[in-house]
Protein backbone atom coordinates (compact mmCIF):
# COMPACT_ATOMS: atom_id res chain seq x y z
CA UNK A 1 0.00 0.00 0.00
CA UNK A 2 2.72 2.36 0.10
CA UNK A 3 3.33 2.32 -4.00
CA UNK A 4 1.65 2.48 -7.08
CA UNK A 5 -0.59 -0.77 -7.87
CA UNK A 6 0.74 -3.46 -10.46
CA UNK A 7 -2.55 -2.51 -11.98
CA UNK A 8 -1.90 0.55 -12.18
CA UNK A 9 1.35 0.68 -13.98
CA UNK A 10 2.47 0.04 -17.16
CA UNK A 11 3.48 -3.69 -18.37
CA UNK A 12 6.83 -4.12 -19.41
CA UNK A 13 7.11 -7.77 -21.13
CA UNK A 14 10.98 -8.85 -21.70
CA UNK A 15 10.75 -11.84 -24.17
CA UNK A 16 13.41 -13.68 -26.56
CA UNK A 17 15.02 -17.08 -26.70
CA UNK A 18 17.43 -18.78 -23.51
CA UNK A 19 20.48 -16.86 -22.84
CA UNK A 20 20.25 -14.50 -24.72
CA UNK A 21 20.93 -11.74 -21.68
CA UNK A 22 17.34 -11.30 -20.58
CA UNK A 23 17.85 -11.15 -16.93
CA UNK A 24 21.32 -9.46 -17.54
CA UNK A 25 19.35 -6.49 -18.74
CA UNK A 26 16.81 -6.26 -16.63
CA UNK A 27 19.55 -6.25 -14.21
CA UNK A 28 21.49 -3.84 -16.00
CA UNK A 29 18.49 -0.95 -16.37
CA UNK A 30 16.84 -1.36 -13.02
CA UNK A 31 20.60 -1.09 -11.16
CA UNK A 32 19.60 -4.34 -9.06
CA UNK A 33 19.90 -8.11 -8.84
CA UNK A 34 16.41 -8.35 -9.65
CA UNK A 35 17.03 -11.56 -11.98
CA UNK A 36 18.65 -14.29 -11.70
CA UNK A 37 21.66 -14.60 -13.90
CA UNK A 38 23.81 -17.63 -15.06
CA UNK A 39 25.44 -18.78 -18.12
CA UNK A 40 23.26 -21.82 -18.24
CA UNK A 41 20.25 -22.25 -20.77
CA UNK A 42 16.97 -22.10 -19.01
CA UNK A 43 17.84 -20.08 -15.35
CA UNK A 44 14.92 -17.91 -15.46
CA UNK A 45 11.90 -20.26 -14.92
CA UNK A 46 9.24 -18.38 -13.62
CA UNK A 47 8.35 -14.35 -14.87
CA UNK A 48 10.44 -12.03 -12.15
CA UNK A 49 8.60 -8.36 -11.92
CA UNK A 50 10.33 -5.76 -11.20
CA UNK A 51 8.38 -2.53 -10.22
CA UNK A 52 10.42 1.11 -10.49
CA UNK A 53 9.86 4.82 -11.83
CA UNK A 54 10.55 5.26 -15.00
CA UNK A 55 10.42 9.29 -15.17
CA UNK A 56 8.94 11.09 -17.21
CA UNK A 57 6.67 7.94 -17.97
CA UNK A 58 6.09 6.89 -14.14
CA UNK A 59 5.05 3.92 -12.61
CA UNK A 60 5.74 0.41 -14.98
CA UNK A 61 6.61 -3.20 -13.52
CA UNK A 62 9.25 -4.79 -15.72
CA UNK A 63 8.35 -8.92 -16.24
CA UNK A 64 11.31 -11.18 -16.65
CA UNK A 65 9.96 -14.15 -18.79
CA UNK A 66 11.53 -17.28 -19.62
CA UNK A 67 12.81 -18.51 -22.86
CA UNK A 68 10.44 -19.02 -24.71
CA UNK A 69 12.01 -21.99 -26.61
CA UNK A 70 12.37 -23.99 -23.89
CA UNK A 71 11.86 -27.59 -24.62
CA UNK A 72 10.79 -30.76 -22.50
CA UNK A 73 8.13 -30.94 -19.66
CA UNK A 74 9.14 -28.43 -17.37
CA UNK A 75 10.06 -26.17 -20.23
CA UNK A 76 6.92 -26.46 -21.75
CA UNK A 77 5.58 -24.81 -18.42
CA UNK A 78 7.98 -22.07 -18.56
CA UNK A 79 6.93 -21.64 -21.83
CA UNK A 80 2.97 -21.48 -20.68
CA UNK A 81 3.86 -18.84 -17.78
CA UNK A 82 5.63 -16.29 -20.44
CA UNK A 83 2.55 -16.92 -23.02
CA UNK A 84 0.24 -15.50 -19.90
CA UNK A 85 2.65 -12.48 -19.22
CA UNK A 86 1.77 -11.47 -23.39
CA UNK A 87 -1.90 -10.67 -21.90
CA UNK A 88 -0.96 -8.24 -19.52
CA UNK A 89 1.97 -6.80 -21.97
CA UNK A 90 1.74 -3.32 -22.71
CA UNK A 91 5.27 -2.57 -24.15
CA UNK A 92 7.00 -5.56 -25.57
CA UNK A 93 10.91 -5.88 -25.88
CA UNK A 94 11.81 -9.23 -28.43
CA UNK A 95 15.57 -9.81 -27.38
CA UNK A 96 18.46 -11.02 -29.84
CA UNK A 97 21.99 -11.68 -29.43
CA UNK A 98 23.67 -9.83 -32.52
CA UNK A 99 22.85 -10.91 -36.05
CA UNK A 100 20.50 -13.85 -34.41
CA UNK A 101 17.37 -12.47 -35.53
CA UNK A 102 15.42 -15.03 -37.24
CA UNK A 103 11.89 -16.77 -37.68
CA UNK A 104 11.68 -17.33 -33.65
CA UNK A 105 12.25 -13.45 -33.41
CA UNK A 106 9.41 -12.11 -36.24
CA UNK A 107 7.19 -14.86 -34.40
CA UNK A 108 7.37 -12.85 -31.04
CA UNK A 109 7.05 -9.75 -32.77
CA UNK A 110 4.35 -10.86 -35.24
CA UNK A 111 2.50 -11.94 -31.42
CA UNK A 112 2.36 -8.64 -29.96
CA UNK A 113 1.90 -6.57 -32.95
CA UNK A 114 -1.18 -8.90 -33.42
CA UNK A 115 -2.13 -7.77 -29.87
CA UNK A 116 -1.62 -3.86 -31.01
CA UNK A 117 1.45 -3.97 -28.05
CA UNK A 118 4.33 -1.55 -29.30
CA UNK A 119 7.58 -3.50 -29.89
CA UNK A 120 10.97 -2.56 -29.39
CA UNK A 121 13.86 -4.84 -30.60
CA UNK A 122 16.86 -5.21 -28.18
CA UNK A 123 20.42 -6.65 -29.74
CA UNK A 124 21.95 -7.13 -26.35
CA UNK A 125 25.72 -8.50 -26.03
CA UNK A 126 26.77 -6.27 -28.98
CA UNK A 127 30.23 -6.28 -26.94
CA UNK A 128 30.11 -9.29 -28.97
CA UNK A 129 28.74 -9.29 -31.87
CA UNK A 130 26.99 -6.24 -33.92
CA UNK A 131 23.49 -6.45 -35.88
CA UNK A 132 23.72 -6.39 -39.63
CA UNK A 133 22.86 -2.87 -40.52
CA UNK A 134 20.52 -3.98 -42.91
CA UNK A 135 18.58 -5.74 -40.49
CA UNK A 136 18.06 -2.60 -38.01
CA UNK A 137 17.30 -1.09 -41.52
CA UNK A 138 14.48 -3.18 -42.11
CA UNK A 139 13.11 -3.12 -38.50
CA UNK A 140 12.71 0.45 -38.72
CA UNK A 141 10.99 0.37 -42.35
CA UNK A 142 8.25 -1.48 -40.18
CA UNK A 143 8.36 0.90 -37.38
CA UNK A 144 9.55 -1.27 -34.95
CA UNK A 145 12.72 0.68 -33.14
CA UNK A 146 15.85 -1.06 -32.07
CA UNK A 147 18.36 -0.22 -29.72
CA UNK A 148 21.71 -2.09 -29.14
CA UNK A 149 22.95 -3.05 -25.58
CA UNK A 150 25.05 -4.76 -23.73
CA UNK A 151 23.64 -5.54 -20.25
CA UNK A 152 27.50 -6.80 -18.66
CA UNK A 153 28.97 -3.20 -19.44
CA UNK A 154 25.66 -1.10 -19.53
CA UNK A 155 26.42 -0.15 -22.92
CA UNK A 156 23.43 1.13 -24.35
CA UNK A 157 21.00 1.56 -20.84
CA UNK A 158 20.54 5.43 -21.40
CA UNK A 159 19.36 4.64 -25.02
CA UNK A 160 17.16 1.63 -23.84
CA UNK A 161 15.40 4.16 -21.97
CA UNK A 162 15.03 6.90 -24.37
CA UNK A 163 13.33 4.10 -26.72
CA UNK A 164 10.96 3.04 -24.48
CA UNK A 165 9.44 6.43 -23.76
CA UNK A 166 9.35 7.01 -27.26
CA UNK A 167 7.36 3.48 -27.86
CA UNK A 168 5.33 3.90 -24.89
CA UNK A 169 1.49 3.79 -25.92
CA UNK A 170 -0.67 7.16 -25.75
CA UNK A 171 -2.34 5.89 -22.90
CA UNK A 172 0.48 4.91 -20.60
CA UNK A 173 0.99 9.40 -20.31
CA UNK A 174 -2.67 9.44 -19.53
CA UNK A 175 -4.31 8.89 -15.69
CA UNK A 176 -7.91 6.74 -15.97
CA UNK A 177 -10.10 8.12 -13.58
CA UNK A 178 -12.30 5.61 -11.26
CA UNK A 179 -15.06 8.63 -10.97
CA UNK A 180 -13.92 11.82 -11.31
CA UNK A 181 -15.78 12.47 -14.76
CA UNK A 182 -18.87 11.33 -12.54
CA UNK A 183 -18.10 13.41 -9.34
CA UNK A 184 -17.12 17.09 -10.29
CA UNK A 185 -15.25 19.61 -8.79
CA UNK A 186 -16.06 20.61 -5.35
CA UNK A 187 -18.88 17.63 -4.97
CA UNK A 188 -19.64 15.06 -2.63
CA UNK A 189 -19.54 11.10 -3.12
CA UNK A 190 -20.41 8.93 -0.34
CA UNK A 191 -18.55 5.76 -0.34
CA UNK A 192 -19.81 3.06 1.79
CA UNK A 193 -17.74 0.39 3.33
CA UNK A 194 -19.02 -2.27 5.09
CA UNK A 195 -16.57 -3.47 8.37
CA UNK A 196 -16.66 -7.05 8.10
CA UNK A 197 -14.64 -9.96 8.49
CA UNK A 198 -13.25 -9.72 4.63
CA UNK A 199 -11.99 -6.18 5.12
CA UNK A 200 -7.99 -6.47 5.82
CA UNK A 201 -7.17 -5.78 9.53
CA UNK A 202 -6.45 -2.12 10.11
CA UNK A 203 -6.53 -0.86 6.33
CA UNK A 204 -9.32 -0.49 3.69
CA UNK A 205 -9.26 -2.57 0.39
CA UNK A 206 -7.27 -1.43 -2.60
CA UNK A 207 -10.58 -0.46 -5.00
CA UNK A 208 -11.96 1.76 -1.99
CA UNK A 209 -8.36 3.42 -1.45
CA UNK A 210 -7.82 3.73 -4.91
CA UNK A 211 -11.64 5.79 -4.86
CA UNK A 212 -10.64 8.04 -2.63
CA UNK A 213 -7.56 9.43 -4.02
CA UNK A 214 -9.22 9.64 -7.54
CA UNK A 215 -11.73 11.90 -5.84
CA UNK A 216 -9.25 13.43 -4.08
CA UNK A 217 -7.08 14.00 -7.24
CA UNK A 218 -10.06 15.41 -9.33
CA UNK A 219 -10.67 17.89 -6.13
CA UNK A 220 -13.76 16.17 -4.81
CA UNK A 221 -14.77 15.07 -1.22
CA UNK A 222 -15.05 12.03 0.25
CA UNK A 223 -17.30 10.89 2.93
CA UNK A 224 -16.62 7.34 3.84
CA UNK A 225 -19.42 5.65 6.06
CA UNK A 226 -20.29 2.04 7.10
CA UNK A 227 -23.49 0.83 5.36
CA UNK A 228 -25.56 0.77 9.29
CA UNK A 229 -24.70 4.85 9.36
CA UNK A 230 -25.25 5.93 6.08
CA UNK A 231 -28.75 6.76 6.58
CA UNK A 232 -28.03 9.02 9.37
CA UNK A 233 -25.29 10.62 7.52
CA UNK A 234 -27.55 11.28 4.43
CA UNK A 235 -30.05 12.94 6.61
CA UNK A 236 -27.51 15.47 7.90
CA UNK A 237 -26.07 16.26 4.75
CA UNK A 238 -27.13 20.00 3.69
CA UNK A 239 -27.20 18.75 -0.12
CA UNK A 240 -27.58 15.43 -1.76
CA UNK A 241 -24.05 13.99 -2.56
CA UNK A 242 -23.76 13.58 -6.51
CA UNK A 243 -23.07 9.74 -6.13
CA UNK A 244 -23.04 7.10 -3.63
CA UNK A 245 -20.64 4.06 -3.78
CA UNK A 246 -21.01 0.85 -1.89
CA UNK A 247 -19.77 -2.48 -1.56
CA UNK A 248 -21.39 -4.54 -3.66
CA UNK A 249 -21.90 -6.90 -0.77
CA UNK A 250 -23.93 -4.15 0.93
CA UNK A 251 -25.86 -3.31 -2.52
CA UNK A 252 -29.91 -3.71 -0.99
CA UNK A 253 -29.75 -2.18 1.99
CA UNK A 254 -27.34 0.93 0.35
CA UNK A 255 -29.92 0.94 -2.40
CA UNK A 256 -32.99 0.98 0.22
CA UNK A 257 -31.21 3.82 2.58
CA UNK A 258 -30.03 6.01 -0.47
CA UNK A 259 -32.98 8.22 -1.98
CA UNK A 260 -33.78 7.45 -5.52
CA UNK A 261 -32.87 10.31 -6.64
CA UNK A 262 -29.29 9.85 -6.25
CA UNK A 263 -27.40 7.92 -8.44
CA UNK A 264 -25.52 4.75 -6.65
CA UNK A 265 -23.38 2.01 -7.72
CA UNK A 266 -20.76 -0.19 -6.51
CA UNK A 267 -16.83 -0.20 -6.52
CA UNK A 268 -17.00 -3.21 -8.38
CA UNK A 269 -18.93 -2.25 -11.19
CA UNK A 270 -16.41 1.62 -11.32
CA UNK A 271 -13.72 -1.32 -11.66
CA UNK A 272 -15.71 -3.16 -14.26
CA UNK A 273 -15.19 0.52 -16.57
CA UNK A 274 -11.96 0.90 -15.68
CA UNK A 275 -10.53 -2.09 -16.20
CA UNK A 276 -12.88 -3.74 -18.79
CA UNK A 277 -15.60 -3.02 -21.29
CA UNK A 278 -18.64 -1.87 -18.95
CA UNK A 279 -20.90 -2.91 -21.91
CA UNK A 280 -19.63 -6.14 -22.59
CA UNK A 281 -20.05 -6.87 -18.94
CA UNK A 282 -23.88 -5.07 -18.85
CA UNK A 283 -24.31 -8.04 -21.53
CA UNK A 284 -22.78 -10.82 -19.83
CA UNK A 285 -25.02 -9.85 -16.49
CA UNK A 286 -28.07 -10.51 -18.56
CA UNK A 287 -26.93 -13.76 -19.39
CA UNK A 288 -27.40 -15.47 -15.93
CA UNK A 289 -31.45 -15.43 -17.15
CA UNK A 290 -29.95 -18.07 -19.70
CA UNK A 291 -28.31 -19.95 -16.87
CA UNK A 292 -30.32 -23.43 -15.90
CA UNK A 293 -29.50 -25.78 -13.18
CA UNK A 294 -26.24 -27.75 -13.74
CA UNK A 295 -24.38 -24.93 -16.03
CA UNK A 296 -21.13 -24.21 -15.16
CA UNK A 297 -19.97 -21.10 -14.36
CA UNK A 298 -16.36 -19.44 -14.09
CA UNK A 299 -15.24 -17.34 -11.27
CA UNK A 300 -11.82 -15.66 -11.60
CA UNK A 301 -10.79 -13.96 -8.62
CA UNK A 302 -7.06 -11.42 -9.61
CA UNK A 303 -5.73 -11.48 -6.38
CA UNK A 304 -5.16 -14.78 -4.09
CA UNK A 305 -6.34 -14.85 -0.86
CA UNK A 306 -7.64 -17.58 1.37
CA UNK A 307 -11.12 -17.44 1.19
CA UNK A 308 -13.32 -17.14 4.66
CA UNK A 309 -16.41 -18.59 5.23
CA UNK A 310 -18.79 -15.83 3.94
CA UNK A 311 -16.32 -15.13 0.86
CA UNK A 312 -17.73 -13.23 -1.73
CA UNK A 313 -16.73 -14.98 -4.86
CA UNK A 314 -16.82 -19.04 -3.39
CA UNK A 315 -20.05 -18.08 -0.88
CA UNK A 316 -22.55 -15.26 -1.58
CA UNK A 317 -22.35 -15.26 -5.41
CA UNK A 318 -22.80 -18.40 -5.28
CA UNK A 319 -26.05 -18.63 -3.28
CA UNK A 320 -27.48 -15.81 -4.46
CA UNK A 321 -27.14 -16.79 -8.54
CA UNK A 322 -28.29 -20.55 -7.31
CA UNK A 323 -31.48 -18.91 -5.58
CA UNK A 324 -32.36 -16.73 -8.58
CA UNK A 325 -31.97 -19.88 -11.23
CA UNK A 326 -33.89 -22.03 -8.73
CA UNK A 327 -30.97 -24.88 -8.52
CA UNK A 328 -27.55 -26.19 -8.07
CA UNK A 329 -24.70 -24.39 -10.25
CA UNK A 330 -21.17 -26.25 -10.86
CA UNK A 331 -18.79 -23.13 -10.02
CA UNK A 332 -14.96 -23.21 -11.01
CA UNK A 333 -12.38 -20.75 -9.61
CA UNK A 334 -9.54 -19.64 -10.67
CA UNK A 335 -6.77 -17.00 -9.32
CA UNK A 336 -4.28 -14.61 -10.36
CA UNK A 337 -3.18 -15.02 -13.59
CA UNK A 338 -4.75 -18.44 -14.44
CA UNK A 339 -7.57 -18.41 -16.71
CA UNK A 340 -8.11 -21.21 -18.76
CA UNK A 341 -7.96 -21.07 -22.53
CA UNK A 342 -11.01 -23.17 -23.40
CA UNK A 343 -13.77 -21.64 -22.31
CA UNK A 344 -16.47 -23.68 -23.82
CA UNK A 345 -17.32 -25.99 -20.96
CA UNK A 346 -18.61 -22.84 -19.02
CA UNK A 347 -21.90 -20.53 -19.64
CA UNK A 348 -20.56 -17.72 -18.02
CA UNK A 349 -17.93 -16.13 -16.57
CA UNK A 350 -17.73 -13.64 -13.84
CA UNK A 351 -14.65 -11.58 -12.87
CA UNK A 352 -13.64 -9.90 -9.99
CA UNK A 353 -13.21 -5.84 -10.23
CA UNK A 354 -8.93 -6.88 -11.19
CA UNK A 355 -7.84 -4.11 -9.00
CA UNK A 356 -4.64 -6.15 -8.70
CA UNK A 357 -4.59 -6.39 -12.55
CA UNK A 358 -3.96 -3.90 -15.44
CA UNK A 359 -6.79 -3.81 -18.21
CA UNK A 360 -4.80 -5.01 -21.01
CA UNK A 361 -4.64 -8.48 -19.14
CA UNK A 362 -8.42 -8.11 -18.36
CA UNK A 363 -9.64 -6.71 -21.86
CA UNK A 364 -7.68 -9.85 -23.13
CA UNK A 365 -9.71 -12.21 -21.38
CA UNK A 366 -13.01 -9.95 -22.43
CA UNK A 367 -11.30 -10.85 -25.78
CA UNK A 368 -11.12 -14.25 -25.19
CA UNK A 369 -14.52 -14.91 -23.69
CA UNK A 370 -15.86 -13.12 -26.90
CA UNK A 371 -14.46 -15.03 -29.50
CA UNK A 372 -15.49 -18.47 -27.91
CA UNK A 373 -19.15 -16.90 -27.15
CA UNK A 374 -19.07 -17.04 -23.82
CA UNK A 375 -20.55 -14.03 -22.03
CA UNK A 376 -18.64 -12.16 -19.39
CA UNK A 377 -19.38 -10.49 -16.53
CA UNK A 378 -17.87 -8.89 -12.93
CA UNK A 379 -18.71 -9.26 -9.53
CA UNK A 380 -21.17 -5.70 -8.88
CA UNK A 381 -22.58 -6.23 -11.86
CA UNK A 382 -23.76 -10.05 -11.29
CA UNK A 383 -24.58 -8.97 -8.17
CA UNK A 384 -27.12 -6.02 -9.04
CA UNK A 385 -28.55 -8.37 -11.17
CA UNK A 386 -29.29 -11.26 -9.38
CA UNK A 387 -30.92 -8.64 -6.75
CA UNK A 388 -33.17 -6.99 -9.22
CA UNK A 389 -31.33 -3.80 -8.46
CA UNK A 390 -30.00 -3.63 -11.83
CA UNK A 391 -31.24 -0.24 -13.02
CA UNK A 392 -30.24 1.50 -9.66
CA UNK A 393 -26.57 0.36 -10.01
CA UNK A 394 -26.28 1.48 -13.44
CA UNK A 395 -28.20 4.97 -13.02
CA UNK A 396 -24.60 6.75 -13.06
CA UNK A 397 -23.72 5.02 -16.43
CA UNK A 398 -26.15 6.51 -19.24
CA UNK A 399 -25.01 4.33 -22.08
CA UNK A 400 -24.42 1.14 -20.05
CA UNK A 401 -27.88 1.97 -18.64
CA UNK A 402 -29.37 2.24 -22.44
CA UNK A 403 -27.57 -1.50 -23.26
CA UNK A 404 -29.67 -3.06 -19.89
CA UNK A 405 -33.14 -0.76 -21.50
CA UNK A 406 -33.03 -2.23 -24.65
CA UNK A 407 -32.33 -5.76 -24.06
CA UNK A 408 -35.59 -5.29 -21.73
CA UNK A 409 -37.79 -3.46 -24.38
CA UNK A 410 -36.35 -5.89 -27.05
CA UNK A 411 -37.84 -8.57 -24.61
CA UNK A 412 -40.87 -6.91 -23.86
CA UNK A 413 -40.34 -6.39 -20.14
Amino acid sequence: MTGTPRGMRLHIGIFGRRNVGKSSLLNAFTRQRVSLVSDQAGTTTDPVEKPMELLPLGPVVFIDTAGIDDVGALGEMRVARTRQVLDRTDLGLVVAVGDAWGDFEEGLVGELVARKVPVVAVFNQVDRVDPPAALLEGLARRGIPSVRTAAVTGEGMADLREVLLRAAPPEAFETPTILGDLVPPGDLAVLVVPIDKEAPKGRLILPQVQTIRDLLDHDAAALVVKERELQAMLQGLRRPPRLVVTDSQAFLKVAADTPPEVPMTSFSILFARLKGDLATFVEGAMAVDDLRPGDRVLVAEACAHHPIGEDIGRVKIPRWLERYVGGNLAFTHVQGHDFPEDLSPYRLVIHCGACTQNRREVLNRVLGCRRQGVPMTNYGLVIAFSLGIFDRALSPFPGALEVWQDRRRGRGD
